[in-house]
């Protein structure tokens, strides 16, 4: 089960980064972090699991807020721009979530 969460919030934090259209390098770190998932992906086959399913499930069905803090967990372990970082602290912080 841990492994099919991981997949989740690297799809959750994709679609957050997504939602930073302010950022002027955006396309560049949604690249990153699609390659960081697909690793991710042949690195850890998860045996009858629909990856497309799921990750339309976490694109349909996962808050904003909750897309955003997922974000911040890639953007960490990819060690991403501290100034997107920054801008997604803001902006959550904007939707009130410390």
């Amino acid at each position: 089960m841990e492994l099919e969460n991981k997949f989740r919030y690297l799809v959750g934090g994709y679609y957050g980064v997504s939602y930073m259209d302010e950022y002027p390098l955006k396309e560049f770190i949604l690249k990153d972090i699609e390659k960081y998932i697909r690793d991710f992906i042949e690195t850890n086959p998860i045996s009858n699991f629909d990856y497309k399913k799921e990750a339309m499930k976490v694109k349909e069905q996962v808050s904003e807020r909750v897309k955003l803090q997922d974000a911040l967990l890639v953007l960490n372990q990819m060690n991403g721009p501290m100034d997107l970082v920054i801008m997604i602290k803001q902006r959550l912080k904007k939707m009130g979530v410390r």
